[in-house]
């Protein structure tokens, strides 16, 4: 019997099975899939956003307040140096992006690298690698867990850490079950919620599939006219369905919560600007430029695909020109721009988020070690945290983190 068995070969959980083997610890690793790293195989399309640049006290400011102290210790101990500096021993070279995003350098099959030097750590230190292997199930009660059901047989464990990611994309394996079983065992946890994904639309657009607006804020209110309850200045891109890219991922969270009390409109500003002072410039301009057309005015806050459909609906021919704008179609084409009314979303799917949201309850681990409180040999890790940080590469970090603190067994 290994002294350690992790199971999921994630990342949190790959780094866990090689900071308790660098330890001296014998170490099984169980991995449900053919291969380890399903997820990090496709993340950021192949390119993996691995991590972020900066400090740890830069990266914690990124989590919520609660989700930051519960990081700290993990972030100072294996922080973003640390990983990189562990790829960079096995020859996979980062590189820092402008927005701060750090990923393996640009070239086919860059994620597929990192998680083939992560196995290749593991292998090296010792770690029995059994893929294929899928948990149905654990055998314990407070203070110990005694065994795993593994292909229908207990699997007797020492000491056991639980890397089995969350319940987004569950064709890598990832399927959330798990949280069902500690549930049973008395461990407190929070229902998986979806995070960073998708946005569907109850009137989506198709024909403006693949079109992006690069600037301007994406809102969330109470229902149409109502509160303003969110709000998020990023790329935005239409899909067939509805909504993606940061914006829309980094609302995602906040739109379902408030489609789930009844009540979610979201609408898109393409500058952070009063409605009455666009329209004092659009006054002003059809003073000085009274021939311009409103089809050319538009063009210049919204992508042009977008601009005669939105006219038409305003009920603006495309030829009007400014100064034969009546005040009720002036006041309407603000509105486009400063409230373009993109309408009432449909349930966030949990599938298709980069994490989700929900997890163990961090009071119900100590930061330190990542310990269940009340369990003597139960340690949990990355995904399976109640954690869910912004877009570019926190999410990754807190696994590597929190796996790196996991493993580091006494």
């Amino acid at each position: 019997m290994a002294d350690v068995v992790v199971v999921g070969g994630g990342a949190a959980g790959l780094v866990a099975a090689w900071r308790a083997a660098s330890l001296g610890h014998t170490v099984a690793l169980l991995e449900a899939n053919g291969r380890p790293g399903a997820k990090l195989r496709i993340s950021g399309g192949g390119k993996c956003n691995l991590t972020h640049d900066g400090t740890p006290q830069a990266l914690l400011g990124a989590f919520p307040r609660d989700q930051a102290r519960f990081l700290r210790h993990a972030l100072h101990a294996f922080g973003p140096r640390a990983i990189r500096e562990l790829l960079h021993g096995e020859g996979v070279e980062t590189y820092v992006r402008d927005n701060g995003r750090v990923f393996p350098l640009d070239r086919p099959g860059s994620a597929v690298a990192v998680v083939e030097s992560l196995e290749a750590l593991v292998r090296r230190a010792g770690v029995e690698v059994r893929t294929s292997a899928r948990v149905t199930g654990i055998v314990g009660e407070a203070p110990r867990v005694l065994a795993l059901r593994l292909d229908g047989a207990p699997l007797p464990v020492g000491s056991l850490i639980l890397a089995t990611g969350g319940a987004s994309y569950p064709e890598t394996g990832t399927r959330g079950e798990v949280l069902e079983w500690l549930r049973d065992l008395g461990v407190p946890v929070r229902p998986w919620f979806p995070a960073l994904a998708p946005i569907p639309l109850e009137h989506p657009r198709p024909a403006w599939e693949g079109v992006a607006l690069r600037s301007g804020v994406l809102r969330l209110t109470a229902g149409r006219g109502g509160r303003r309850l969110a709000a998020f200045a990023g790329d935005r891109l239409f899909t067939r369905t509805g909504l993606s890219g940061p914006a829309a991922l980094e609302l995602s969270q906040a739109v379902e919560g408030a489609r789930r009390n009844g009540a979610a409109w979201l609408e898109y500003a393409s500058e952070d600007a009063l409605p009455e002072a666009v329209d004092a410039r659009l006054l002003a301009e059809a003073r000085t430029a009274p021939r311009l057309m409103a089809a050319t005015w538009l063009a210049r806050y919204l992508p042009e695909r977008m601009v005669d459909p939105l006219l038409a609906e305003a009920g603006i021919a495309p030829g009007t020109r400014l100064m034969a704008l009546a005040r009720d179609a002036r006041k309407g084409l603000v509105a486009l721009v400063t409230a373009l009314p993109l309408g009432a979303p449909r349930s966030v799917p949990l599938a298709r988020g980069e994490v989700a949201a929900g997890g163990v309850a961090l009071e119900a681990v100590d930061p330190r070690t990542m310990a269940v409180k009340g369990w003597e040999n139960l340690r949990v890790c990355g995904e399976l945290l109640d954690l869910d940080g912004p877009v570019g590469g926190y999410n990754l970090q807190a696994a590597f983190s929190t796996g790196y603190v996991a493993g580091s067994l006494a």
